[in-house]
Formats: structure tokens, sequence, C-alpha cells
């Protein structure tokens, strides 16, 4: 084997030194950790799907809302097929809620 020489050791030192501090970076020891208790790991993944389940709920709640809103205030009541359709769902829910049918 070749023997190092001093610029040979300070290159692989300095390589070193950036692995370090690249693998610091890339947060590696808290991912070994958590792969060390599997346990932590599932609560955490857990909690995170509970979130993202939350989120995609509230998201669509409003996004529904919204749709209907705007199908109630005539956004497609000028289409005749569409709009008998959305008028007719509308009646149905007022009827089941037990609110008057409103001007026809």
């Amino acid at each position: 084997m070749a023997a190092l020489t001093e610029g040979t050791a300070k290159k692989v030192l300095e390589k070193l030194e950036r692995l370090s501090a690249d693998l610091e970076k890339a947060s590696l020891a808290e991912y070994v950790e958590m792969l060390r208790r599997p346990r932590r790991m599932l609560v955490v993944n857990l909690i995170a799907g509970m979130a993202r389940g939350l989120g995609m709920a509230i998201g669509f709640t409003f996004l529904g809302a919204l749709v209907v809103y705007l199908l109630t205030r005539g956004f497609i009541a000028n289409l005749p097929v569409i709009g008998d359709f959305i008028a007719e769902l509308v009646w149905i829910v007022q009827q089941n809620l037990g609110l008057p049918r409103g001007p026809q």
C-alpha cells in the first residue's frame, strides 16, 4: 500500500468533515434513533396521518360548502337540465331540514 502524503491526508480529512456536516444536516442520527424505537415511529406517523386526514376533511368541507353555495346562488341555474336537477336537490335538502321551499 502506498503511504499517505500530507496533501492526501488533508484532502481525506476535508472530505470526511464535509461528509460529517452533510450527515448532520440530514438528521441521520435522529432517523436512526427513530428506527431503534419503532413505537415512537408509530406514534409520530399516527399523529401525522391524523393531522393530514383532519386537514383533508376540513378542506373538502369548505370546498363542498363553496360548491353548494355557488349552486344555490344561481351559478348554474340558467342551464336547463342541470338547473332543474339542482333545484330539485336543493328542495329535497330543504324539505329534510324543515325549511320553507322558497319562491318558485
